[in-house]
């Protein structure tokens, strides 16, 4: 009887959840797993950490009793660290220690929190535990969404993320949601000022903030224009005649946001030329501060309680934006709202939706949020300073290629240009009208209209491809040509793709047809299987690579199968794929194709540097030697503004190389149609103007969009000031191109980032850290864009932790102060910081123009050094060592600069140049275009040197 109990009791044990004393863990060869007694399947119970460096700990979690091993798709990291940490049990916590941090786990709750080896909390999660997880199941596949909480101070800010328009710079308090789009680009990973980064390894949509999804008015009460309660008031007027009402009615919801949902607008209204009124009272339920997203196109004005909340913004009818907004509201109390909305297509989108309040200590709290995953997976990384968080995401992810030298030269695009004779002719008159370039764009539509993915240009247009790409280089230029992911159904490419399981076919089955002509079917590969991507380079080596082609423009890569589709049918259109559902692997399409192209490339020919341009991205992107630009952006001030706080947080997010269209893509009619000497061709001009100020201080400097042209010569004639400004900064931007290219080569040797937020370099002023509109291009010169319309002045708060001069007149101006400064029409205020060493080169056409002998200027107030960089321009080479490096040294106290010895050498290397050198200080104000005959001369050799410049 005792023998059939014990039996009894163990297949008991057996069949019970395998439940682990609390104060047990187990160490393994690189950290630590610890496992919880938890009763609710929806908290952790497996915790795994993992020492990756002594500053960055990788945190695995789920609620199952063992971890999976999965291969991540961002990161890159060869090994873990199996020595010179230690874990042990102390009262409630299992402590794992490195060289520099302590990673605490509570053995009760899961609970982690990261210090210094003072005890200094670094990063603390939500006390009590902040991971939770809910089961989901998608086309056949388990995993789960899960949140991940921490505790933040009040003093926190938070940037990263990506790129948003909503023209939000520190996301301390804020929402965004994570997914790919046509001008949002999302990158889960976050930096903090308290010198930590978090990098969220997870593919699918994501939420940074609030988990909840924005919903629609009627969680209001709702009360028309009249006080009758059930919905607000819509007016529909016909031809924008305010006088015409063509249909009234009450709506419940604002909820036109895609293809399905704008079938509810009202039969029989032509939106072309409508305009719509939204009208009346919401109530909520409770009192705070309520969230709104605004979805629109056209234009769009917002009302709350007879407040302008949203001034006028455009979109263009097909690429809507959202734009965020919040207002403190209370229970009970009815607000007025109004929308005033101008449609501006025959199909437009206008959608607004809320979040209610959460409590302020909720919402200040760092949060991330996905949709699904096979377990929680997360990176803490810890620096000193932004410098080494970032440092410390590439090592995780890879580190940043050199680009071409070329890439930091000026590229001139169009949307588009329609022949052979066009775009070689354009590339003739920059030459002819001496205007620096060094690309020229290729974009889509060079390929016969039935047959998009061939990789074949139309003869009539094209008729000699190789032809066109040697007159461009021997025009001492470099061609880069758009290639998408997406291919018409007819086409041979199409068919090698789909034989073999690697095309999304959803588009094809409901028979989508395009834009182009009378609309085409087609949809996009699967750029999760190795082997279509291997496919997909095969295809573009057979038929671009030998043109002899220098640059791949990757459009669409979100993907974009169709614009304007609800999310559950944008994840129809781009799965399964390879790895499973698109839910799971939603956001890393872009990485992996761009991983085709630049593995492809440089298994063909691994002494050409490889450039990509892609209209996503995602963690990693990086190492693929690849940049993106922000979309297809509208050309309104605000969007320009947008553009500021976009590029800095892209930038924070590791990947230094961004880029946008300068004056914007889409562009309002009334620019299309203004003629000479009115008020909107004048308006016109001046935002190209102060858009390419901006965009020459920006990692990589491109204009592009639709029409009208672009080109210098078609915004203004050459004796307008704004033809003379924009080629003052084209010209400005080559002239510190041995700043800009050291900058490059920063960016790989020392993971540097290009575009700074000035908390980067001075984060002890509290004042920077939410400054969004100026920023640091290098460590030495601040920009400080104009993105007003007749502005000619703009405020500008210069940090206090040194003195600045203004980079035209050399004027000194006192650190820890705002100021309203001059900004002339053709001037955008730039500044230096004190202890600056600016290196200046000679003008020239394009960067194979050698920049031998250098204007060196040294910025007085401070010591400081800057460290030239210098290699073979277009090949790997310095991957082997192929460089040279010439620090200066600056004293302040002594007014003395150093100069080093040469380190390094590579084929065709400078070895004797001239150096003037120039001391700008408060006494001694000079700018970079006033001569000066007060300088020293130096013939430089390669050997140190030292030059007094009292």
């Amino acid at each position: 009887m005792r023998k059939h109990k014990v039996v009894l009791l163990f297949f008991v044990f057996l069949t019970m959840p395998i439940v682990v004393l609390a104060a047990s863990f187990q160490k393994i060869s690189d950290g630590i797993i610890v496992s919880l007694n938890q009763s609710s399947s929806t908290k952790a119970r497996t915790i795994r950490l993992q020492v990756i460096t002594d500053n960055i700990i990788r945190v695995t979690a789920t609620p199952l009793t063992k971890i999976q091993e999965t291969k991540s798709l961002i990161t890159t990291y060869a090994d873990t660290k199996k020595t010179g940490w230690s874990a042990k049990q102390s009262g409630n916590f299992v402590v794992l220690t490195t060289a520099t941090t302590k990673a605490f786990v509570s053995i009760k709750t899961g609970e982690i929190r990261f210090t210094d080896l003072q005890g200094n909390i670094i990063l603390q999660e939500q006390r009590g535990g902040g991971k939770s997880f809910k089961p989901i199941e998608v086309e056949g596949k388990s995993g789960f969404s899960f949140r991940q909480v921490f505790e933040s101070p009040a003093d926190e800010a938070f940037y990263g993320l990506g790129q948003h328009q909503s023209d939000e710079f520190n996301y301390k308090g804020k929402n965004e949601e994570l997914f790919q789009y046509n001008t949002k680009v999302s990158i889960p990973f976050i930096v903090s000022n308290k010198n930590y980064g978090v990098l969220w390894d997870n593919y699918s949509m994501s939420r940074f903030g609030d988990p909840r999804p924005y919903t629609n008015l009627d969680q209001f009460k709702l009360y028309d224009k009249n006080g009758k309660e059930g919905g607000l008031t819509a007016t529909y007027r016909q031809n924008k005649n305010l006088n015409q009402v063509s249909l009234e009615r009450r709506e419940s919801v604002i909820d036109y946001e895609n293809i399905q949902t704008i079938k509810n607008f009202p039969k029989g209204i032509n939106l072309a030329n409508a305009s719509v009124t939204w009208e009346g009272e919401i109530q909520p339920k409770e009192s705070g501060v309520f969230r709104f997203i605004l979805y629109y196109a056209g234009y769009t004005k917002v009302y709350l309680d007879d407040s302008l909340v949203v001034a006028e913004r455009w979109r263009t009818a097909w690429n809507p934006n959202s734009y965020k907004f919040s207002a403190k509201l209370s229970a009970n109390k009815k607000h007025k709202l109004r929308i005033d909305w101008l449609p501006d297509g025959g199909v437009s989108y206008m959608g607004l939706k809320a979040l209610s309040p959460v409590p302020e200590a909720e919402q200040t709290r760092l949060s991330l949020w996905s949709e699904m995953g096979q377990q929680m997976d997360y990176y803490f990384i810890r620096g000193n300073n932004p410098d080494e968080v970032i440092s410390g995401y590439r090592q995780v992810t890879g580190k940043a290629s050199i680009m071409p030298k070329w890439a930091m030269g000026f590229w001139q695009s169009r949307e588009r240009y329609k022949t052979q004779a066009e775009i070689v002719g354009t590339l003739k008159e920059f030459r002819n009208r001496q205007i620096p370039i060094d690309n020229i764009v290729l974009d889509w539509n060079y390929w016969p209209e039935t047959e998009w993915g061939s990789h074949e240009f139309e003869k009539s247009r094209f008729p000699n491809p190789k032809g066109m790409v040697d007159s461009i280089h021997a025009l001492d230029a470099r061609i880069m040509i758009s290639v998408w992911p997406k291919f018409y159904h007819n086409t041979e490419h199409f068919k090698e793709f789909e034989s073999k399981g690697w095309m999304y076919m959803q588009a094809v089955k409901d028979s989508i047809r395009d834009w182009v002509g009378p609309g085409y079917v087609g949809s996009f590969y699967d750029a999760y299987s190795a082997d279509a991507r291997k496919l997909f380079w095969k295809q573009m080596k057979d038929h671009l690579y030998p043109l002899g082609l220098d640059a791949w423009w990757m459009d669409a890569s979100e993907p974009n199968v169709r614009d304007c589709t609800d999310m559950p049918y944008r994840k129809a259109l781009c799965g399964p794929t390879a790895l499973g559902p698109s839910t799971e692997y939603f956001n890393a399409y872009a990485l992996m194709n761009a991983e085709a192209i630049y593995d492809g490339q440089r298994g063909e020919d691994n002494n050409k540097r490889v450039f990509l341009l892609t209209r996503s991205g995602f963690s990693g992107l990086q190492r693929y030697s690849t940049a993106t630009w922000s979309g297809d952006i509208a050309t309104r001030w605000e969007d320009m503004k947008a553009q500021i706080s976009a590029g800095i947080n892209f930038s924070m997010s590791g990947v230094p190389y961004w880029t946008m269209d300068n004056g914007g893509f889409c562009v309002e009619r009334r620019y299309e149609m203004a003629k000479e000497g009115s008020a909107d061709r004048d308006e016109w001009r001046e935002l190209n103007v102060r858009w390419h100020q901006f965009g020459a201080f920006v990692p990589l400097f491109r204009t592009h969009g639709q029409f009208p042209y672009r080109e210098l010569w078609n915004i203004a004639p050459d004796t307008h000031p704004a033809y003379k400004t924009m080629l003052y900064y084209t010209q400005l931007r080559y002239r510190l191109m041995p700043y800009i290219y050291t900058m490059a080569g920063m960016g790989y040797f020392n993971d540097f980032t290009i575009m700074r937020a000035l908390m980067m370099d001075f984060a002890a002023d509290k004042n920077v850290l939410n400054i969004g509109d100026q920023y640091m291009f290098g460590k030495e010169l601040m920009i400080c864009p104009v993105y007003k319309y007749k502005a000619r002045t703009r405020d500008v708060y210069f940090p206090k932790q040194t003195g600045w001069y203004n980079l035209y007149d050399g004027k000194y101006t006192a650190g820890g102060q705002k100021q309203t400064v001059d900004a002339p029409y053709d001037r955008m205020p730039i500044y230096v910081a004190a202890g600056s060493i600016l290196p200046i080169g000679q003008q020239i056409q394009n960067t194979t123009q050698a920049q031998t002998d250098l204007k060196i200027y040294v910025y007085a107030g401070r010591n400081g050094t800057f460290t030239l960089y210098e290699d073979e321009n277009v090949n790997y080479n310095y991957e082997k060592n192929a460089y040279s490096t010439i620090e200066f040294s600056y004293n302040d106290k002594d007014k003395v600069l150093n100069i080093a010895a040469r380190k390094g050498s590579f084929k065709g290397m400078a070895k004797e140049r001239n150096f003037q050198i120039f001391l700008v200080d408060q006494t001694k104000p000079l700018g970079i275009d006033q001569p000066s005959k007060e300088f020293k001369t130096i013939h430089y050799d390669g050997s140190k040197a030292s030059i007094s410049l009292k």
